[in-house]
């Protein structure tokens, strides 16, 4: 979630302070720009993956999937980071105001809330909680992470989680791509 919004109240800043402009008389293309965009949310995915396995593994948590299980986790952290920068370029693309991305948090914390990110979907006991998770695509995401802890390698669980996540970076990068394009119309 914060790399969605760093990275879209980071370009949503550069079309505001009118930095977007400036490139246009440049032959850079705006692929370039979401790409520049996310290798910072990468990087700070990567340390921040990092970061929570080595404070998890120092409190004593046990890797059901082995140490190659723990580098599918930071890859997946990082792959899901990458992912949701893509919603934040596109909000930023699209409104150009870094307060607009910044209030898409809350809707993005509801998301996550009503999934099974505080606890697995078949303990959830209350029916309608249990059925908003289950139809939420962020369960898949989690349940896919945490398979790699709790199981070990759970197949389904990794396939659908990475579905969710190819289905979400596809769509967010389409829709970054096609906001860049208005705001860089050459004139």
């Amino acid at each position: 979630m914060f790399a969605a919004i760093t990275a879209g109240t980071e370009l949503a800043t550069d079309i505001q302070s009118g930095f977007l402009n400036r490139l246009q008389l440049t032959p850079l293309r705006r692929v370039a720009i979401l790409v520049g965009q996310m290798a910072g949310a990468t990087t700070l995915a990567l340390v921040g993956a990092l970061a929570y396995l080595a404070v998890g593994l120092i409190a004593g948590v046990d890797i059901k999937s082995g140490a190659p299980g723990a580098a599918v986790l930071v890859l997946y952290a990082v792959f899901a980071a990458v992912a949701f920068a893509g919603i934040g370029a596109t909000m930023g693309a699209r409104t150009g105001s870094p307060e607009a991305v910044q209030g898409v948090f809350p809707l993005m914390f509801a998301l996550f809330f009503l999934s099974s990110m505080s606890m697995p979907r078949d303990l959830i006991s209350i029916d309608w909680f249990r059925t908003v998770a289950t139809w939420n695509p962020a369960s898949y995401l989690i349940e896919g992470l945490r398979s790699l802890v709790i199981t070990g390698w759970d197949g389904t669980a990794l396939w659908r989680g990475l579905a969710v996540l190819v289905g979400v970076l596809v769509l967010s990068f389409w829709g970054a791509s096609r906001g860049l394009a208005t705001r860089m119309a050459r004139t």
